[in-house]
């Protein structure tokens, strides 16, 4: 059973590991998942479901609801967030949402075009990277209220590399006219991952 409530200071407290890929230790991994096309909802709660083997405890936020990002005609999104230990390094992290994203049907396409899948690896402990291929923190964490706002359902206090700031902090100075639409939304009774267990 997933839950939408943590305790920030103890699950996601983790030192610095800079531009290392440490596999002797778990770390505290922030991923951000969106979708607007096909089924979304399902897609979303499928990519939660097979997220739990690599990543544990998981952590699933409330449902939200965002405008695209796009030029291009298109639904709205949904988006959520997931927060979880794990003892992948990054690299090999970001290999597995590729392969979630491909069996969900998404293809190499359009940039900013619909999605049936979006997953973004959004923080990795407290690595900072920038290369072609991953960059973390993800470089539009702060920009974006789908994600922060999510993000901090969860875990308000957990500290973003790389100034420490906390994550309602950074939503708070984000404003609320800047950084796109987001409300939560409910999810279907037979989809929502934190609907209780059958007794």
């Amino acid at each position: 059973m997933m839950t939408t409530t943590t305790d920030p200071g103890s699950p996601f407290a983790d030192s610095p590991d800079g531009d290392s890929r440490a596999r002797d230790s778990s770390q505290t991994v922030v991923l951000g998942l969106g979708a607007n096309s096909g089924h979304p909802q399902r897609n979303l709660s499928t990519a939660i479901g097979a997220l739990g083997r690599w990543l544990r405890p998981l952590h699933v936020s409330p449902l939200y609801r965002s405008h695209p990002v796009s030029q291009l005609p298109q639904p709205d999104y949904f988006n959520l967030v997931v927060l979880g230990r794990t003892e992948l390094a990054a690299e090999d992290l970001l290999a597995v949402l590729k392969a979630l994203e491909h069996r969900q049907g998404r293809r190499q396409d359009q940039r900013n075009s619909p999605r049936p899948l979006d997953i973004d690896l959004l923080l990795h402990g407290q690595r900072i990277c920038h290369r072609p291929e991953l960059t973390l923190p993800h470089p539009r964490l702060r920009q974006r209220r789908f994600a922060l706002a999510p993000l901090v359902d969860l875990a308000p206090d957990l500290p973003l590399p790389p100034d420490g700031c906390s994550a309602a902090s950074v939503l708070h100075q984000l404003g609320a006219e800047a950084g796109g639409h987001a409300e939560p939304v409910p999810w279907p009774p037979d989809l929502d991952p934190n609907r209780p267990a059958p007794g």
